[in-house]
């Protein structure tokens, strides 16, 4: 790649020297080495860039196009190159975010507006939802996606981390209430869950011998939101099933208690996803690489919560 770009730089100090002789000066070669440089460049691209005289030097059609095209991308690396020299990698315009409400709101949000703050041309636009969005037909720059994904050659993915559902209640609820000694007790508890749907709601949970099971709780409250069924938890109201990202500081603190400990949920993937793409703009490089370094420590330290 080094030999390519310098031989297109060659290329293009020939033009704008307007000789081989001129350009052999500036670039402190010989001649022949030049002429050389012009020759494998015309071999590798299959077409000659210079009709050559005696007297006078000039483009072909092929040769004016490549010219072009080569000149907009030299003034490209050294614009770049000065804003390396200068320090001032700065992310500009539009980035556009979807994800789950919840978790994009305590974990996503906190993150992306750090980021925003470090550029003052950054713009950023949440979008908080839980329904799977078309990234190219809605506009998105990434999102970001809980559970399994399905194939596609659309979009790229990187993995972040994981996360569990766990059961819990808090202290007071099972001092009232009795302790949970197996799964079958569940049934004479009160249980809070989220429907999915309209559908009866199902916990999916495994054993430390990966042993599954399929609980579906006679649920007294049905809560289509994670915070309203953690904050009804917390008011001693009965057992629900959360992700350990939610609870995983009221579980430190004490104000909650993991209800049969030895089950828990299989892990759900946590991606972060984005266009396929030629090109990525900075801003999207630069949200991506935040989230892949701040993001897995913090989805790390909920799997222990004590």
């Amino acid at each position: 790649m080094q030999t390519e770009l310098s031989t297109i730089s060659i290329f293009v100090t020939v033009v704008e020297a307007g000789s081989f002789s001129k350009a052999a000066e500036q670039l402190h070669l010989t001649r022949s080495a030049v002429s050389k440089s012009i020759a494998r460049l015309e071999q590798r691209l299959g077409v000659t860039l210079f009709k050559r005289t005696t007297r006078t030097l000039s483009l072909t059609a092929e040769g004016t196009l490549f010219y072009e095209h080569s000149q907009r991308a030299i003034a490209e690396i050294h614009a770049a190159e000065s804003l390396l020299d200068q320090g001032k990698i700065s992310a500009t315009g539009l980035l556009r975010i979807s994800a789950p409400v919840l978790f994009g709101q305590l974990y996503v949000a906190p993150m992306m507006i750090e980021l925003a703050q470090q550029h003052a041309d950054l713009q950023v636009e949440f979008s908080f939802n839980d329904r799977t969005v078309d990234l190219v037909e809605d506009g998105f720059d990434l999102a970001i996606r809980i559970g399994a994904l399905p194939d596609s050659h659309h979009l790229i993915a990187r993995k972040l981390g994981d996360h569990r559902m766990l059961l819990c209640a808090t202290p007071e609820y099972l001092q009232q209430s009795g302790t949970v000694k197996d799964l079958d007790d569940l049934q004479q508890h009160t249980t809070i869950a989220y429907p999915y749907s309209g559908s009866p709601p199902k916990w999916h949970l495994q054993d430390e011998h990966k042993q599954l099971y399929t609980i579906r709780p006679q649920a007294k409250l049905l809560l289509n939101d994670m915070l309203a069924i953690k904050n009804t938890v917390l008011s001693h109201q009965g057992i629900a099933w959360l992700p350990d990202w939610l609870i995983h500081k009221e579980l430190q603190d004490g104000s909650l208690a993991q209800v049969l400990p030895e089950f828990s949920s299989v892990d759900f993937p946590i991606h972060v996803v984005w266009p396929s793409l030629s090109y990525m703009p900075l801003k999207t490089r630069l949200a991506i690489d935040r989230l892949i370094q701040y993001l897995p420590p913090a989805l790390s330290s909920n799997r222990n919560p004590s």
